[in-house]
């Protein structure tokens, strides 16, 4: 499993309407697309959710490298790349997922970073945070409220590792709004694209 994203941060006038109708006409054009398991089409905009930006920021779980090829050297990065330029493309490996309920489709985001200091464990630092994500969605334990917020919440969610910097990426899809004490930026999500994301196996991934 891979995790990908890039951010396109707009001017702070910029209409988010123009990026609302670009994804409500070109979303579904991945909801097939071979080897992709999600696209979530997230978006943050200025004074909403404490965001200082406007930003269109999708981000991608890929269950195959060729899905993943198959995108970024094709039609569809090509022609984000001639409307606002060719973004920097962030890459992670995906080391483990949670799976919430899936029902219904996903309408917020939280992504989180960390690097991890040097005398850190990384193997140790991944259980952690997959462990810490299966608790918002799995059952009450002992003491815990079965409505605690984020437990129904969560749709998915995903740990992975840059090797190359040791940065821990955490990010959640939740349904309604994302629980106030989850950690990171908060996005909005437009759209879901899922066409494998089935396919791709909850725990952890190594």
């Amino acid at each position: 499993m891979h995790a990908m994203q890039y951010e396109i941060t707009l001017p702070a006038d910029y209409d988010m309407g123009i990026i609302r109708k670009r994804v409500a006409d070109k979303g579904h054009l991945l909801d097939a697309h071979p080897g992709l398991g999600l696209k979530a089409y997230l978006v943050r905009e200025r004074g909403q959710d404490g965001s200082p930006v406007n930003q269109y920021a999708p981000f991608y779980l890929w269950r195959t490298a060729e899905g993943m090829n198959g995108f970024l050297w094709g039609p569809g990065f090509r022609g984000l790349s001639a409307d606002f330029g060719r973004p920097a493309v962030h890459h992670w490996l995906g080391a483990g997922l949670v799976e919430g309920s899936r029902t219904v489709a996903p309408t917020t985001a939280t992504r989180a970073t960390v690097r991890l200091p040097e005398a850190a464990d990384p193997a140790e630092a991944v259980e952690q945070a997959v462990a810490g994500l299966a608790r918002l969605a799995g059952p009450a334990g002992p003491g815990e409220l079965p409505e605690r917020p984020g437990r129904s919440a969560l749709h998915t969610a995903v740990v992975a590792v840059d090797p190359s910097r040791w940065e821990l990426l955490t990010l959640a899809l939740w349904h309604g709004p994302a629980p106030e004490d989850a950690p990171g930026t908060r996005y909005r999500v437009l759209h879901l694209s899922r066409p494998e994301l089935d396919r791709l196996p909850a725990g952890r991934h190594w």
